[in-house]
C-alpha cells in the first residue's frame, strides 16, 4: 500500500466508516480476505455495542474497528500492520490520479500519466546510455560506465515490464506472458 490502505483517509478506513454509519458490516468485508472475515464481523458486533455508550466510547470503538480492519486487510496482502497513519499524508503523484480515474469511470487520465512517466524515464535512461557510449572508447572506466548504463537500461526495462504484469494487490493474475 504506498497506497494508503493504512491511513485514516484511505479506502479501507473509508469503507469501515461507511459500514459503521450504515450498521452493515458487508460494506467493509470486500476489503478483507475471507480468512479474516470472522474476526472483522466479531469486532464489528462489539463496536456496535460499545458505540451506544457515548461519544468517548464511540471514538475508541471506531478506532479499534479501523485498526482491526486495516490489520486484517494488510495481513491479506502479506504486509505487516504498523498502525494507522494520519490522514493527509503524501501518497505520491499516482494514487490521486488513480483515485480520480476510479471516481470518473475513465482510465484515460491514469493511462496517460503512467505512459508519460514511462516515456520520460525511458528517454532519460536511453540518453544517458548514448552519452556513455560516446565516451566508451576513452579507457576501461568509461567503457564500464557505458556497460553499466546499457545493462541498467535493459534491467530497468525488464523490471518495469515485470511490474506491469505483476499480480494486482497480492492477487495472482495470468496475463499469458510466462
Amino acid at each position: 500500500m504506498p497506497p494508503h490502505c493504512d491511513s485514516m483517509d484511505g479506502p479501507v478506513v473509508g469503507a469501515a466508516r461507511r459500514a459503521l454509519a450504515a450498521e452493515d458490516v458487508t460494506l467493509v468485508l470486500p476489503f478483507v480476505p475471507e480468512v479474516g472475515e470472522r474476526e472483522v464481523r466479531e469486532a464489528f458486533d462489539r463496536v456496535l455495542e460499545a458505540r451506544v455508550e457515548g461519544d468517548a466510547a464511540r471514538d475508541v470503538a471506531d478506532l479499534y474497528f479501523f485498526e482491526t480492519v486495516v490489520r486484517v486487510h494488510r495481513a491479506g496482502e502479506g504486509a505487516p500492520f504498523t498502525g494507522l497513519k494520519p490522514a493527509g499524508l503524501d501518497v505520491g503523484p499516482v494514487i490521486p490520479v488513480a483515485e480520480a480515474a476510479i471516481e470518473s469511470g475513465s482510465a484515460d487520465g491514469l493511462a496517460g500519466s503512467l505512459a508519460d512517466a514511462v516515456r520520460r524515464e525511458t528517454v532519460e535512461r536511453f540518453e544517458a546510455m548514448i552519452a556513455a557510449r560516446a565516451s566508451a572508447g576513452q579507457g576501461v572506466p568509461a567503457a564500464r560506465a557505458h556497460v553499466e548504463a546499457q545493462l541498467g537500461l535493459q534491467v530497468w526495462a525488464h523490471r518495469l515490464y515485470g511490474a506491469i504484469h505483476a499480480p494486482a494487490h497480492g492477487h495472482a493474475v495470468d496475463h499469458g506472458h510466462g
